[in-house]
């Protein structure tokens, strides 16, 4: 590897201005009017470069090259789906935490709907995948099959028909933080795929001319991608890849902006390891694979209620016999990562180190086996179907067995801890005599050495050492003793070289001595050589096994995660119930939100939620800024996730019943970048949620329609939540500063009769304002009821807003609200209902309460009163009076007259 890389034009610059942070490390080449930028870049530098470029960025590609004058050849390329040429560089000091994928997709217009083809390509696991499914002109479907694949290379038709609109593709590409790629359309291709994956799928032909058989589209985007991929090229491929159908509905759907509300993997700007779900729930104890599987878990929360379970089941076990759980991650800390091992045994570059490390690893798989066979709790049947029969299927003699025999025969496993992977001299004869003729040499030069010692009347290894290095066998003594013993190591030996760490000096017999066993060792290196290919090839051959354990391994070290984390939390998590997502409703009592108490210095206060069908299925939550609403509809959606991925969940108790979604519609986050408003963003956002949501998803919506006027904003949030309580019908928490809307839930008996289940409740988060001082204290409560003021002002009295501005906001505001008295349409105390509001009315009210009060005024108008006596004049007022007053009072809008 070279000492450092260079770097030109406007690569260069771009790595001067990301990474240097000054553009004072370019330099330039040639003359001024041909000279091109050039940086050179530090061994050390480059690791940093290629890290953020392939796993944090995804703009970017990597390209390698070497040589010198004008002749360059590419010798590693990268992308952020393929890392594969980096990986030594990459993980060289780090775990690898997740298996980057690369898509394909091809959408099509066919019998009037569009749908999309998408097959994808894990080239970590050695894994390919295919799916058709209908799609909506935002593309919601795919944005959640790039989420739950962990995508981050997309590759897409450059010249596509123009019929289908991309724009909203490209946008649900790019939200998802995914480098798109362009290729031919005619890359799109299935021509002669079953015989190219006949080579590369393991097993028989057969059934991948099956499976493939059920798609059309999906087989051009396959075709693409193993041109792109360049599988076939690469002969360690060949029989080593399995396909699969990927089902979108399986497992949760997720969008990029419920990821990013729901903090579920690690950012760059965390402070901490607790700020992310990821980084809160990972306890795993092995070296990646783990994490890895964590990180899909995660994005794959399961909707089937056993499998649910049956995790949670695992987890219960682990939680509730310490003796298990530890036992368990003493060992899985001794378990390096299996799947890493195995994908560099197929590297043609490889050695003995991962073969041995494959067999140190696996050796500990049979305690791991013996601590959950000592496990007798109630679910001793559960851990002996999950677990234990397949470790004993796997540890069996013919298979586990061969490889461990291949090991300790074949490999000197003496030498492993001194850092050595060698052939056992006893595995070959050749090996045997020349491993003998070596070790003659070694004692000769050990007995020189001694003799060395005793002429120049210096200690063995205390002052006179004995060192291998570039110049072969040398002797080292101190600048201090060769003062000592100088006369003599002129005239009887020949002195290497003087530096501050000593002399080196030879002799004619050592370097005789030296010489010998150079070429000795050459010899044993080369038939060694040909032995450890030999060696490497079979172990190769175990590759199913070794994938059998990673699986495993992996999957308990995941759920011991869950269970160490339950326990070890201050205030313990709970197992939640889980119910069909027909069926039963979500209560959390306590609930809390994980990464928040995990915070220094918070002591969390703990909120009930209850979404209950034809109660409180659709929560509008009003409160002050700082008060905690965006905090607690964020923990509702992450208490959901968490059950729904197998683990306990903050709370004193929960029942929750399965979601098909989670729909996230909170911050205000601007895209200039792609020319997107922060409106824009909220808006697109919303219509996604609106066009995919389902009576079985979970909505979780904080502050919509602050980007636009007070009017156009309210009206639009009003409008949406009318969508999505009689059209969508699913599950929703809106937090809102339009406290108007908290009339919904007005309505419940009034216009929405034709949905029998419906059930829209106020709720909003405590506050207290001192009565002498003025003061706001926030309670963080959340309690029934709509919040009967707005506090901004004294939220920027909190900000140390100057006095005067404070004044005249509160005058300005004064001067602007026309509070009064709402009707309690729903028979609650009016201390839960807000005792004012701003009015707002529906068209219908203003069209049917104007009529009325115009039948008023013309029946007025045509009273006889100069025809009457005054009493007579004054009963017949009174009676219009009375009828309109008894009109009145089922329309809000003209009570206001009254």
């Amino acid at each position: 590897i070279r000492d450092y890389y260079t770097a030109h034009g406007e690569n260069a610059t771009f790595i001067a201005k990301a990474y240097y942070h000054t553009m004072t490390a370019l330099r330039q080449l040639g003359g001024n009017s041909d000279g091109i930028s050039s940086v050179s870049v530090s061994r050390a530098m480059f690791e940093t470069i290629a890290r953020n470029l392939l796993l944090d960025r995804t703009d970017h590609t990597l390209e390698l090259y070497e040589g010198s004058g004008s002749s360059w050849r590419l010798t590693k390329s990268g992308t952020p789906g393929n890392i594969g040429s980096f990986e030594d560089i990459l993980f060289a000091n780090n775990d690898m935490q997740f298996s980057p994928v690369t898509v394909a997709l091809f959408p099509v217009f066919r019998d009037g709907q569009l749908y999309v083809a998408l097959s994808f390509v894990d080239m970590t696991n050695r894994k390919l995948g295919l799916a058709e499914f209908p799609e909506d002109s935002r593309f919601t479907n795919v944005e959640s099959a790039l989420v739950a694949l962990g995508c981050k290379e997309c590759l897409l038709p450059a010249d596509f028909e123009k019929s289908i609109d991309l724009q909203p593709l490209q946008d649900a590409i790019s939200n998802c933080s995914i480098l798109l790629t362009e290729r031919k359309k005619a890359e799109f291709k299935s021509r002669d795929l079953v015989q190219d994956l006949g080579r590369i799928i393991r097993g028989s032909v057969e059934p991948v001319r099956d499976l493939l058989s059920q798609f059309d589209y999906a087989l051009g985007a396959l075709g693409a991608l193993v041109s792109y991929a360049e599988l076939l090229a690469d002969d360690t491929n060949y029989g080593n890849y399995t396909i699969e159908k990927f089902n979108l509905d399986r497992c949760m759907r997720l969008d990029s902006a419920a990821v990013r509300a729901l903090n579920i993997v690690e950012g760059k700007t965390d402070v901490n390891k607790n700020f992310s779900l990821f980084g809160l729930m990972n306890r795993t104890c092995t070296a990646g694979m783990g994490k890895r599987l964590l990180n899909k878990w995660l994005k794959q929360p399961l909707i089937d209620v056993n499998e649910i379970n049956n995790r949670l089941d695992m987890v219960q076990a682990f939680a509730e016999d310490p003796e298990l759980r530890q036992g368990l991650r003493q060992q899985l800390k001794r378990i390096s990562d299996i799947d890493r091992l195995t994908h560099a045994l197929r590297k043609k570059s490889a050695n003995l180190q991962p073969v041995v490390k494959l067999y140190q690893s696996c050796s500990r798989i049979p305690y791991i086996k013996g601590v959950l066979q000592q496990y007798n709790g109630q679910f001793s049947t559960s851990v002996m179907t999950r677990f234990l029969s397949s470790l004993e299927e796997w540890l069996t003699e013919n298979r586990y067995g061969r490889f461990a025999n291949l090991v300790e025969t074949a490999i000197d496993l003496g030498q492993v801890d001194n850092g050595e992977y060698r052939i056992s001299p006893l595995y070959s004869s050749d090996l045997a005599v020349l491993k003998d003729e070596l070790s003659g040499v070694e004692n000769h030069i050990n007995n020189l050495h001694m003799h060395t010692a005793t002429d120049l009347d210096l200690s063995v290894d205390k002052q006179l050492k004995l060192e291998k290095g570039p110049f072969g066998h040398v002797f080292r003594i101190s600048k201090k003793d060769e003062q000592k013993v100088r006369k003599k190591l002129t005239t009887n030996y020949i002195i290497i070289e003087t530096r501050k760490d000593g002399v080196k000096f030879t002799s004619a017999k050592l370097k005789k001595l030296g010489d010998q066993y150079q070429s000795l060792l050459g010899d044993y290196t080369s038939c060694q050589k040909k032995i450890v290919d030999n060696v490497v090839q079979v172990s190769c051959t175990f590759s199913e096994v070794f994938e059998n354990f990673a699986a495993i391994i992996s999957e308990l070290d995941v759920l011991q995660s869950f269970a160490d984390l339950a326990i070890s939390c201050p205030v313990p998590y709970v197992r939640p119930d889980i119910t069909t997502s027909e069926e039963g409703d979500i209560i959390l009592q306590g609930s809390r939100h994980p990464c928040v108490e995990a915070q220094d210095g918070v002591n969390f206060i703990p909120n009930d939620c209850t979404l209950a069908r034809g109660k409180s299925w659709f929560q509008i939550i009003t409160g002050p800024n700082m008060g905690g609403k965006s905090t607690f509809i964020r923990q509702v959606g992450v208490n959901v996730l968490m059950a729904q991925v197998g683990s306990f969940v903050p709370c004193d108790q929960a029942s929750i019943s399965v979601r098909d979604c989670i729909f996230a519609r909170v911050g205000a986050g601007d895209c200039q970048l792609r020319g997107v408003s922060t409106f824009m963003q909220e808006m697109l956002e919303t219509a996604s949620i609106l066009k995919g949501a389902s009576e079985k998803s979970l909505i979780i919506i904080d502050e919509l329609g602050r980007g636009t006027s007070t009017y156009d904003g309210f009206g639009l949030a009003w409008a949406i939540c009318e969508h999505l309580v009689e059209v969508t019908r699913a599950p929703t928490l809106f937090a809102t500063h339009f406290h108007e809307l908290t009339a919904l839930a007005n309505k419940n008996g009034d216009q929405h009769q034709h949905v029998p289940d419906l059930g829209i409740a106020n709720y909003h988060v405590g506050a207290h304002i001192d009565p002498s001082s003025r003061k706001l204290t926030m309670l963080y409560k959340v309690e029934p009821g709509s919040c009967d003021q707005s506090f901004g002002i004294h939220v920027a009295e909190f900000a140390n807003f100057p006095e005067a501005v404070i004044a005249l906001a509160k005058s300005k505001a004064e001067e602007l609200e026309d509070f009064t008295s709402a009707p309690n349409l729903s028979g609650e105390p009016s201390d839960e209902v807000g005792s004012k509001r701003k009015r707002v009315f529906s068209p219908d009210d203003v069209t049917r309460g104007a009529a009325r009060a115009r039948l008023l005024l013309e029946d007025f108008s045509a009273l006889p009163l100069d025809e009457v006596d005054g009493s007579k004049a004054t009963e017949m007022v009174a009676k219009l009076k009375s009828d309109f007053e008894n009109d009145a009072a089922s329309n809000p809008w003209l009570q206001q007259f009254l």
